[in-house]
């Protein structure tokens, strides 16, 4: 709550309509934190199940985003796209820059519509952080949080490094987790 994760927009997509709990009174839309919690789960649970650490890439243009992203990516061993996603990334191998994604997470599909559109058409799952106002129709996991806030998107990478590393065998408990949160958050 303290990361405002649960506050989405003023406007919604239809497709987002089983993830908001409510519609404040200021017209704000209330995502559901129960929903997001078992996504969350899901989500930690496919990326640390990824077969190939390398075919896993981030892909964020925001700068609030950048410190979770890097911090993330050290953690657990996936690639970080940041700044614009040029076309083709994915799908032109005569680019210097391609490369072949296995799976792919996008902090927010509205501002990396070419990213998810080129991971949907080679047939490679995207995980995304999904606002109220995003349309959900190319993802194939939503996780359904604030995307624009600097301490949701800190506190979503922080909870899926968590899972992860859980998953992976690296700690036994949540507590055992020696990096806070605020590690994740951009200064």
């Amino acid at each position: 709550m303290e990361a405002g994760a649960h506050i989405g927009t003023r406007n919604k997509n239809g497709g987002m309509k089983e993830f908001i709990y409510k519609v404040r009174e200021d017209g704000l839309h209330v995502l559901d934190l129960k929903k997001l919690d078992e996504r969350l789960k899901a989500a930690g649970k496919m990326l640390s199940d990824a077969p190939d650490k390398n075919g896993v890439f981030i892909v964020s243009n925001k700068d609030n985003a950048k410190t979770a992203i890097q911090k993330f990516c050290g953690l657990t061993g996936f690639n970080a796209l940041m700044g614009r996603f040029t076309p083709g990334r994915f799908t032109n191998p005569s680019r210097d820059d391609f490369v072949e994604p296995k799976l792919v997470l996008v902090v927010d599909p509205g501002m990396e519509k070419q990213a998810v559109r080129e991971a949907f058409s080679i047939n490679v799952p995207v995980i995304a952080l999904c606002d109220t106002n995003n349309n959900p129709s190319m993802i194939d996991l939503i996780l359904p949080t604030n995307n624009k806030g600097r301490k949701a998107i800190a506190l979503v990478f922080w909870v899926l490094a968590r899972e992860i590393a859980k998953n992976r065998g690296e700690i036994s408990s949540y507590e055992e987790f020696a990096h806070p949160q605020e590690e994740f958050e951009a200064v």
